[in-house]
């Protein structure tokens, strides 16, 4: 008996566990630049080379992409060997979030949470392969 405002109070508590209610309240959606959408448009601004984190060594090759749903910029990843020569700076590129823990980075590539999928509407893997060529505006 009187046990109610307990159990309500409890309730109130742990819902904060669940990540969909949590990410709901938080309104996160808001604080992503995809704004909850798995893919992204824009314009490639400039090409850039990101040092890798303490274990490893190297140059991560990637870009500054200008998103054209609400003119925010990000650092997204170009996968593959010599990707990066296949996109010129005003290219309208598609860039996906890699998949770290949280919505975070993944490995060594520091501050890097997207990557590069199409260039002017063509796959990257296939412009890689040489399958299909990217079309010039």
């Amino acid at each position: 008996m009187f046990s109610g405002r307990k159990i309500k109070q409890k309730r109130k508590e742990f819902r904060w566990k669940d990540i969909h209610y949590k990410r709901r309240m938080l309104q996160l959606w808001k604080k992503d630049p995809l704004e909850g959408a798995p893919q992204a448009r824009g314009i490639v601004i400039d090409k850039r080379a990101v040092e890798q984190r303490k274990p490893a060594s190297g140059l991560i090759k990637a870009v500054r992409v200008q998103l054209l749903k609400n003119n925010v910029q990000i650092t997204a990843h170009v996968p593959g060997e010599g990707a990066i020569d296949h996109i010129a700076e005003h290219d309208e590129v598609i860039v996906e979030s890699i998949g770290g823990a949280q919505g975070g980075p993944k490995g060594t590539m520091w501050g890097i949470k997207y990557k590069v999928v199409a260039v002017n509407g063509v796959a990257l893997s296939e412009i890689l392969s040489g399958k299909k060529q990217k079309p010039t505006r």
